[in-house]
């Protein structure tokens, strides 16, 4: 049967050939006859042979040629496949010997499906209307196993195989003997992509997966690590009792319950290879690949190892980098081995380590991360006789998100927890001498410290925008996005790479866990259909240890107007009295968007600021532009910011913030 069916199909276009040429010189025959008189002398007649003339003998020459051609090239064909069909049978049935003695541990399954159908002899041939691509080879599937003379050339083509079209998913699983290629554990395709591995690429997923149980997700990220919090690196970390935690990564919460740094255990992801065949569909991480190259029109990546992935919907949160000063990048090799720039978890366990062994740390910045981490050094200084020195421009600490009243405060709490504070200070150089870092001041200070961290802001990283043609914000920098997160109609940002338009507030690029945490979800919702706009704000805090901290939302700039209403603190006015009361840790955990739409304001009338001079134990800290609350800062006092949120979202002119402290109810004992 298969070898007539071959025959059939080389001999039809010969045969409609024929019958082609047949019908043409019938009709020139009729046209000629037509065009000889009927009246016409019999001397005009042709006296030649029977059979049309000349015309005609030429027609049965090339009839008789074609069919004696045709007929030895059929012969020869058949011939020819018979021999190639037989030698494909020999090759690809020593070629299962071999490796079912030699090499059972790279074999693939659906190859071996393929293999054991021919020698069998079963293949069916498809149906002649079946096209070549819809019955793969077998080929294809067995390449990464298959010795190189064993691939088939353009001329000869392997019997096809419709069986294969079932066996092909079966592809990407492990053999009993082995772990399978590189290539095979990447999926070639996912309904949603995650570039990033952080707190806005695991938030996307789980909304992504709320709203779309079934959905497969696959995350990459260049880190090591499955998606985890980076507030308790500066933060709890540094202020447990455990000496592994840097193995264990398990911290204490001010409120005393330990958790991991980490969101979900590894149990919670599937693997890569088991993607795309996963019945209820799930979550998926390749840790330490790099994004190189996106195709935005061909809706496909290229990773660092040449791997393309191609997908429905894309989110890009690849947060940030941190940055450097120039005059440390310029300073050469050894001042870099001296320098930390924190980060990520490794960035962690580096400078726990070195604070261990060194006798000077010298952290460069007056911000969040600055700050925080001074404190947490300082208090080791005194276990590990350890000198901690905290330099920056500004005339206090925060000194650009904090009222210089406040800053000022803030630096004098920031002392007396063991840290050496210079102010004012702008670096000019720093050289490696003697194994010890000399730093100088443009006002000609000299400070010498064993080890530099870097604490001077982030730089988001748009690498892939020019490769995908993705705008960037000139001004705040972040890939730009409209109100619902999309870069382009199936390309999403979210986090710190996100420079997005806050319907409330106007363009805008957020740093902070809570925002992560809200835009992820927000952009997850919206690659599922949901087209909401950004409009709740996200918040964020910063502890200066257990006793002092702030939650801050909106547009927090010590250049705007501000308004500070305060009163003295309590025991509990505290963020280890917080979280305790809570039961949170990371205490953006504890908001949602349906507290924030009914506060209880309290009767007690809220001081003004001169009542409490240089009493800044709790309060609130009202930023204003056009004389509308654009900002609020809760200094000491928790579990109001959903009260924040609303005043903010309302966007109304207030004739006394006084008044709108009351909500607040910092008075309360």
């Amino acid at each position: 049967m298969l070898k007539c069916r071959t025959v059939w199909k080389k001999l039809a276009p010969l045969a409609r050939a024929s019958s082609t040429v047949c019908r043409q010189n019938v009709r020139r025959t009729g046209l000629t006859s037509r065009r000889i008189p009927a009246c016409g002398p019999v001397a005009h007649m042709s006296t030649g042979p029977a059979g049309g003339g000349r015309e005609n003998q030429l027609y049965i020459l090339l009839v008789g040629a074609a069919g004696v051609g045709g007929a030895l090239y059929t012969y020869r064909t058949v011939k020819g496949d018979s021999q190639r069909y037989q030698d494909r049978i020999d090759e690809i049935s020593s070629r299962s010997y071999k490796r079912a003695t030699a090499e059972p541990a790279t074999s693939i399954k659906s190859e071996s499906l393929a293999v054991d159908a021919t020698e069998t002899e079963v293949i069916p041939e498809p149906e002649p209307s079946l096209e070549p691509e819809a019955a793969p080879s077998l080929e294809p599937e067995a390449a990464p196993s298959q010795e190189p003379e064993a691939a088939p050339s353009p001329e000869e083509p392997s019997p096809p195989a419709p069986d294969a079209e079932v066996a092909a998913p079966e592809t990407t699983e492990l053999p009993p003997g082995g772990p399978a290629p590189d290539s095979l554990k990447v999926p070639s395709h996912t309904p949603y992509l995650l570039i990033g591995g952080g707190t806005a690429s695991f938030a996307a997923a789980r909304s992504i997966r709320a709203r779309d149980p079934g959905a497969k997700v696959l995350i990459v990220t260049d880190e090591s690590d499955p998606p985890y919090m980076r507030p308790p690196l500066s933060k709890e970390l540094w202020f447990s009792d455990d000496p592994g935690v840097t193995e264990t990564l398990r911290f204490k919460q001010w409120n005393g319950k330990e958790r991991s740094i980490y969101f979900q255990p590894p149990s919670f992801y599937i693997n890569a290879e088991e993607l795309n065949s996963a019945e209820n569909g799930g979550v998926a991480i390749l840790t330490g690949k790099k994004v190189v190259h996106m195709d935005v029109r061909g809706n496909k990546i290229k990773l660092d190892d040449d791997t393309e992935i191609s997908y429905d919907k894309c989110l890009i949160a690849t947060g940030g980098v941190p940055r450097n000063l120039q005059v440390i990048e310029r300073a050469g090799e050894e001042v870099m081995k001296k320098t930390t720039l924190f980060r990520k978890i490794e960035d962690f366990k580096s400078l726990d380590k070195v604070s261990r062994n060194v006798k000077s740390i010298t952290i460069i910045g007056g911000g969040f991360l600055g700050s925080e981490l001074a404190c947490a050094l300082g208090r080791r200084s005194t276990e590990y006789d350890l000198e901690v020195v905290q330099m920056f421009p500004e005339k206090g600490n925060m000194g650009k998100v904090l009222p210089e009243y406040l800053s000022n405060w803030t630096t004098e709490k920031v002392k007396s927890e063991g840290v050496k504070v210079i102010s004012e200070a702008l670096v000019k150089s720093v050289v490696c001498k003697d194994d010890k870092l000399e730093i100088k001041l443009k006002d000609g200070r000299l400070v010498k410290t064993d080890h530099i961290v870097a604490a001077v802001g982030l730089e988001p990283n748009v690498d892939l925008a020019k490769s995908a043609g993705l705008e960037v914000d000139s001004d705040f920098g972040g890939f730009r996005v409209n109100a619902e997160l999309q870069a382009r109609s199936n390309i999403w940002v979210a986090g710190d790479a996100a420079c997005f338009y806050d319907i409330r507030l106007g363009r805008r690029r957020v740093e902070h866990h809570d925002h992560a945490v809200v835009s992820g979800r927000l952009a997850g919702e919206n690659m599922t259909g949901a087209n909401k706009p950004y409009w709740h704000q996200s918040m964020f805090w910063s502890d200066l240890g257990p006793d002092v901290g702030y939650e801050a939302i909106g547009i927090v700039d010590s250049s705007l107007p501000t308004v500070g209403v305060f009163a003295k603190a309590t025991a509990k006015d505290t963020p280890k009295a917080a979280t305790e009361k809570s039961g949170t840790g990371i205490r953006s955990e504890s908001e949602t968007e349906e507290t924030a739409t009914s506060p209880v304001a309290s009767l007690t009338l809220a001081p003004t600021a001169e009542q409490n001079k240089d009493e800044y134990g709790k309060g609130v800290i009202f930023y204003l532009r056009d004389k509308v609350v654009v900002g609020i800062i809760l200094w000491n006092v928790f579990n109001r910011m959903p009260i924040a949120r609303k005043i903010i979202k309302d966007g109304e002119e207030h004739a006394d913030l006084n008044e709108v402290a009351k909500l607040f109810n910092i008075h309360d004992d």
